[in-house]
């Protein structure tokens, strides 16, 4: 019926052999290469951004870790006041508001938080005198602020630093100057 025709000298054969095969497991080795090179650079890159490049020449070449200090940045952090500077205490008066938290079981509650606090200001940033007159709006903002809290966010001193800095925030805003020089908390509790 079909005859097949001879092929010519030098053309590729198609049977399946030894071609095949080769280029099958070559691919299959390329890709496992290149899989274990990805891992060498992934493992690389880990150390680097764990203990930094000069912690990781210091382990390669097996000399000792020298670690560089860190000193810590605040966002609102107060800049010192000027020489001269005319610093008053305005108290505010004791403040309580609700505050959420979540029990061990998980449930949701409310707790009461009383706050004492003052506002250290400069008497000669504010010339006009706007800090004292604002201050019904200041108490008011704290009280805003204060009741969106959580138990979870007054936990340890990044907790306060955190509030103080946003009340901070709110009084430079209320006063329109940076007359507010810092937030002093004299008393908290949580219920």
């Amino acid at each position: 019926m079909f005859k097949k025709k001879p092929l010519p000298a030098g053309a590729p054969q198609m049977d399946g052999g030894e071609g095949a095969a080769g280029a099958g497991s070559r691919r299959k080795l390329f890709m496992i290469l290149g899989l274990v090179l990805l891992c060498v650079v992934a493992v690389g890159g880990g150390l680097v951004v764990a203990v930094g490049p000069s912690g990781l020449r210091a382990l390669l070449s097996g000399d000792a870790v020298v670690e560089e200090p860190t000193v810590p940045q605040e966002e609102d952090a107060s800049p010192p006041p000027p020489p001269g500077a005319d610093l008053v205490a305005m108290a505010f008066d004791e403040m309580i508001v609700n505050i959420s938290a979540t029990t061990e079981s998980g449930r949701q509650t409310s707790r009461f938080l009383k706050l004492d606090l003052a506002l250290v200001y400069d008497r000669k940033q504010d010339p006009e005198g706007l800090v004292e007159t604002r201050h019904i709006f200041l108490r008011d903002a704290f009280q805003d602020y204060l009741r969106l809290l959580a138990d979870r966010d007054l936990d340890g001193t990044h907790g306060l630093v955190t509030v103080k800095g946003e009340l901070l925030r709110r009084a430079r805003a209320i006063a329109g100057s940076t007359a507010p020089h810092e937030v002093l908390i004299t008393g908290l509790v949580i219920q």
